[in-house]
């Protein structure tokens, strides 16, 4: 159950509640403020993947070190969306993961926007190949697995820098 006050939705059921012991003020949850933490989230990670991830893949497909172009409009899965609408929406999906966890690893974006890299790496490498039947980590080839790396890594980093603004800007625009 919701009640509204002016401070936006609170949630008045007692198991997402908690009360501040050294003052006694409830402090409950906002699921406002959850959305909008969610929303920036997904926002920085899409924006991330425009900017950080494909500007990075531009800069190595200049150097000549990998063979695809950045902003694939190819279609992809089932759905045939564009390839970039399908990152786009990954990298949001993940960007409201880091969202919530990311912010908690360390005052400085840079270590959990690597963390954020290698975590999303990982989970292409050892979960989502071998769904789409590809050999785990592309089958070891060192170079790929350090060309994703350094992308993905890049993109985190992006998110990392980018969700700050996206959280402040959404709280000036409340007030």
């Amino acid at each position: 159950m919701l009640r509204r006050t002016n401070r936006g939705l609170i949630a008045q059921n007692p198991a997402i509640r908690r009360i501040d012991l050294r003052n006694g003020h409830d402090q409950s949850w906002h699921m406002s403020s959850l959305m909008n933490r969610g929303l920036a989230g997904f926002i920085a990670g899409a924006l991330s993947v425009l900017t950080f991830h494909q500007g990075i893949i531009g800069v190595l497909h200049a150097i000549g070190l990998i063979g695809f172009a950045p902003f694939p409009m190819g279609p992809m899965g089932p759905l045939h969306v564009p390839y970039l609408v399908d990152l786009c929406f990954w990298g949001g999906v993940w960007g409201i993961l880091f969202a919530f966890v990311g912010p908690r690893l360390s005052s400085s974006p840079w270590v959990p926007g690597i963390l954020l890299g290698v975590a999303s790496v990982l989970a292409g490498h050892l979960i989502v190949g071998p769904l789409h039947g590809h050999p785990i980590t592309e089958g070891w080839q060192f170079r790929g697995v350090l060309i994703s790396l350094a992308i993905n890594c890049f993109w985190g980093i992006g998110v990392a820098l980018l969700l700050p603004s996206l959280q402040d800007s959404r709280r000036l625009a409340r007030s």
